[in-house]
């Protein structure tokens, strides 16, 4: 097994992520099997019970683990399923180390942060790494390994020990570390400032880990005379400095660093089994990345939400539309609007806001509500939605979406004004939508429906069927609280609102298409999850042709992507 650690310096967010992605993506390209870990140094057990303001999105894995957004790069760009425990927590590690010590296992011993709990780091780490994490279900060969935050961070500490001790461990062949680094440009000068990586690299080594590779991120193209100042003085070669610019896409991280020779140096470094140059998969890359510069017609879809300000906070749901729009050869235009400015309340506080949030809504191509919690904003959801049920405009509605979607038209064709969700209204007389009877409400954390189930398709009618290739079932994944009250759907059925997908049992609810309108579909479950660049998510690649006008065009051709 071959251990590839990736640290950061200087400040956070500067895209390690996609950097550990798109290195995985490589390796992969050369024909390796390769997973991916994210250490995150917080206390937190997992990400479930953060406000997406906090990391951005919180990922949901196939097994139900709730994660940060980057192991949703690492499965788009390697195409892989992880697991709950390729995410790493201190709380997470610190629970483990305790529940061993409450069992006995350190018995007439100290328990302290060296040995016990960078033992367990390193022990989590090479158990993890051997679990396969492809269809082929084989071990893979390399873990791309990524410790978020920063070098010196105080909270971070025991993992960049427990990773001094590991690359002794794992032998010098089997383990290098890229660390990744800002090369800032102040606006006064215009001059590329290298100290702040010079200091990031000295205390990492301050810390007992060299950088194999220094990856310095920049606003614009970084000068040789710049990485011959950065080698020189962090210690390394000059090949060992890599440079990542500003991109229009990050679909072209992973071509700037097979450029500059990265396949070439791990096969050195690593003593890896591979030719110098990449495989087909790689050049599919280019080309993806080629095409997505070119595109020149454009789609507008509106994101209705309540956490607008950080695009973080609908990473994956951004990327699905994204993958959609590539696929049908669009440039996504995404306008974020911020559901609480399209409620009337909002036309009285601030006139402005609320008409150019409704000006946003009335000129996009297409309308999405996505996921979320609480009450706040739901107003202003729900006007989006009646807004594209009468205007006909092409609509998805994501979990809550959907959910918001049925409020709406018990309110307004079924002439219930009272409907509502019992998380809103616990005392309404129409509740529509229900807390569901295994939901625990006395733990928040990991106590929702998460995780992969299967959705049975109960009519052949149905154009989210036709986009899934016409299967009888799909398996994607869930993460609510609440659902569709089953006993009312025969009243929405009556009056067009058809609930064609079910669980299993058939008694949840989990997606509606409403007839007689060019688009109009909500699904319980959260397809962006699984979305890929090549393989883009069926509802959200059905709003993209529906808002572009090629739904039908597309369905009649068996649904086949014209070339």
């Amino acid at each position: 097994m071959k251990y590839i650690l990736v640290t950061g310096g200087v400040i956070s967010g500067i895209g390690k992520g996609i950097i550990a992605s798109s290195i995985g993506t490589i390796l992969k390209s050369c024909g390796l099997r390769v997973t991916a870990i994210k250490i995150d140094p917080y206390i937190n057990i997992d990400a479930g019970t953060f406000s997406p303001y906090e990391h951005g999105e919180v990922f949901v894995l196939n097994d139900g683990g709730e994660v940060d957004l980057d192991l949703g790069n690492y499965e788009r760009f390697l195409d892989i399923n992880l697991y709950k425990d390729n995410n790493i927590t201190t709380g997470k590690i610190y629970q483990h180390v305790i529940n061993k010590e409450r069992h006995g296992d350190y018995l007439g011993k100290t328990v302290q942060v060296v040995p016990h709990i960078t033992d367990a780091v390193q022990e989590w780490v090479m158990n993890q790494a051997k679990v396969p994490v492809d269809d082929d279900k084989k071990e893979p060969q390399i873990c791309v390994i990524e410790l978020g935050g920063t070098i010196g961070d105080i909270e971070g500490m025991p993992f960049v020990e427990a990773f001094r001790q590991f690359q002794f461990k794992a032998k010098r062949e089997n383990f290098c570390n890229i660390h990744v680094s800002l090369v800032p440009q102040p606006n006064a000068t215009g001059e590329q400032k290298t100290k702040p990586t010079q200091n990031s690299v000295r205390a990492l080594r301050g810390l007992g880990l060299s950088p194999d590779l220094i990856v310095c991120r920049s606003a614009k193209p970084i000068e040789m005379a710049v990485k011959e100042k950065i080698s020189m003085f962090c210690h390394v070669e000059p090949e060992q400095v890599i440079f990542i610019h500003d991109v229009s896409s990050t679909y072209r991280v992973p071509i700037l660093l097979e450029e500059q020779g990265i396949i070439k140096y791990f096969k050195q470094r690593l003593n890896l089994p591979i030719d110098d140059q990449p495989s087909d998969l790689l050049m599919k890359w280019k080309k993806m990345a080629c095409r997505y510069e070119r595109l020149l017609k454009v789609c507008s879809i509106a994101l209705v939400g309540k956490y607008t300000k950080l695009s973080d906070c609908y990473a994956s749901v951004f990327k699905a539309l994204e993958h959609s729009a590539l696929a049908i050869n669009y440039k996504l235009d995404l306008m974020y609007i911020d559901s609480t400015e399209l409620e009337h309340s909002m036309e009285a506080e601030n006139s402005v806001k609320y008409h150019q949030a409704w000006h946003k809504l009335c000129k996009a191509d297409g309308i999405l509500v996505p996921g979320g919690f609480g009450i706040r904003g739901t107003e202003g959801k729900l006007q989006a939605i009646s807004w594209a049920r009468t205007k006909k405009k092409p609509f998805l509605g994501v979990c809550l979406g959907m959910q918001l979607a049925v409020v709406e038209f018990a309110r307004n064709c079924l002439n219930w004004e009272d409907a509502n969700s019992t998380e809103f209204d616990p005392d309404t007389k129409n509740p529509v939508v229900i807390d569901m009877p295994e939901h625990n409400p006395g733990d928040m954390g990991g106590t929702m429906r998460l995780g992969k189930r299967r959705t049975v398709f109960k009519t052949e009618n149905s154009v989210l069927r036709k986009l899934y290739g016409d299967e009888m079932f799909v398996e994607e994944r869930h993460r609510h609280r609440y659902e569709v009250n089953p006993e009312l759907t025969h009243c929405f059925e009556e009056k067009g609102l058809k609930f064609v997908g079910h669980d299993t049992e058939g008694n949840r609810m989990e997606i509606i298409e409403l007839e007689n309108h060019p688009y109009f579909v909500g699904v319980q479950f959260h397809p962006e999850f699984s979305s890929r660049p090549m393989k883009p998510s069926p509802p959200y690649l059905g709003l993209l042709l529906a808002a572009t006008g090629t739904l039908n065009a597309y369905l009649q051709r068996g649904c086949k992507l014209s070339p």
